[in-house]
């Protein structure tokens, strides 16, 4: 009698315990939620393209009736405008949405990010058995910038008038003497989605510096304009295009541009895992703190998630996200990653130098 006395005692507990588990984040979540419809705005910087600003826009806004103001940039364009802005004492930002380059090489050396994880609120968001790899992803010790969509990432490109996508079978293909004068490319000097691919390039034990020493001798024509390089390609001045972003390309394609993707799963050297533009992080100082908390959360639930993923193409973290909207962008195994602070150290000390050898300053 008395041990079923103590079980029951037990088990009473720990369903208080339960409970008050339960209403901690319900009640937390409640106060971030009437901060936030106080504060009635949150500012989201983010990456360029209307694609990009609707899909970080309209559906928060239409959930939670809480305005997004939304600045879209590009990486190279983002860090000198708000690090300027800090450094007048305006702090005009809550959320980044952005890429791992801009947010390793300039925010957090200058500590505009606040540590992620005290922010989150949603169990969904929190355990970890909603993320692949067993937890949602940081790449730096302070645990500051969250990644949300690692994938293969696009690294070829063809005018499909002049090239069938299928007859490129490896990186080395590109050496032929026939895409002499041929192929165009995102300046890998500078960062960007170029810099990243020759960084793969750099990195892949197949391919290495003198891989990219023989496709200089090719002479492709440098671009530093996105829808330039896309032009180029898609009115045939250019076979091949390299290492330029995939989103505008995939919306070219969408408008009947004759222009498409090299699969990574068809070239036998694969191509790297990316997040792309797909990471976020919370700036400190942020003029809207509630608002801010609620869009994160939001931004990695399944439903925010399921919403980021599809508009850009990009495949979620999150298990429970599904992956059918691009099937090639599939994590494959043992792929190399470019965004990593080890793999960006040896991009500055050594590809980077080499680029500009090859490429000239």
């Amino acid at each position: 009698m008395r041990s079923r006395l103590v079980w029951l005692v037990i088990a009473l507990f720990g369903i208080s315990g339960v409970a008050e588990a339960g209403s901690s984040w319900q009640e937390e979540w409640e106060r971030v939620l009437k901060g936030a419809k106080q504060e009635g705005k949150v500012a989201v910087s983010g990456p360029e393209g209307n694609e990009t600003m609707t899909v970080l826009t309209q559906p928060f806004q239409k959930k939670y009736g809480i305005r997004v103001e939304f600045h879209g940039a590009t990486g190279r364009e983002l860090s000198p405008r708000i690090l300027t802005e800090r450094r007048a004492g305006h702090y005009l930002w809550d959320v980044y949405v952005h890429g791992t380059t801009t947010a390793l090489a300039a925010m957090i050396p200058a500590e505009a990010f606040d540590p992620l994880e005290p922010a989150l609120i949603l169990p969904e968001v929190k355990e970890s058995k909603y993320w692949r790899g067993g937890g949602l992803e940081f790449i730096e010790p302070g645990r500051r910038l969250a990644v949300m969509t690692p994938a293969q990432r696009a690294t070829l490109f063809v005018n499909t008038k002049l090239v069938d996508a299928k007859v490129l079978r490896s990186y080395k293909d590109l050496l032929d003497p026939k895409w002499k004068g041929k192929i165009v490319m995102d300046d890998p000097r500078r960062s960007g989605p170029g810099q990243a691919t020759f960084t793969f390039f750099y990195l892949h034990p197949e391919l290495g510096p003198d891989y990219i020493r023989a496709l200089a001798r090719q002479e492709p024509l440098m671009l530093r304009d996105y829808a330039q390089e896309i032009d180029a390609l898609g009115q045939g001045k250019y076979h091949i295009l390299i290492g330029t972003w995939e989103v505008p390309v995939e919306a070219r394609i969408r408008q009947g541009v004759p222009v498409a993707i090299v699969s990574p799963q068809q070239l036998r050297e694969g191509s790297d895992l990316s997040p792309v533009n797909g990471n976020t992080a919370l700036y400190n100082r942020a003029p809207h703190p509630n608002a801010a908390r609620l869009y994160l959360n939001w931004l990695l639930s399944k439903e925010g998630q399921t919403e980021f993923s599809r508009a850009l193409g990009y495949i979620s973290s999150r298990l429970d996200v599904s992956s059918d909207h691009s099937p090639w962008r599939v994590p494959l195994k043992g792929s190399i990653k470019t965004y990593t602070p080890e793999a960006m150290e040896l991009k500055d000390k050594f590809v980077v130098p080499l680029l500009r050898e090859v490429f000239g300053r």
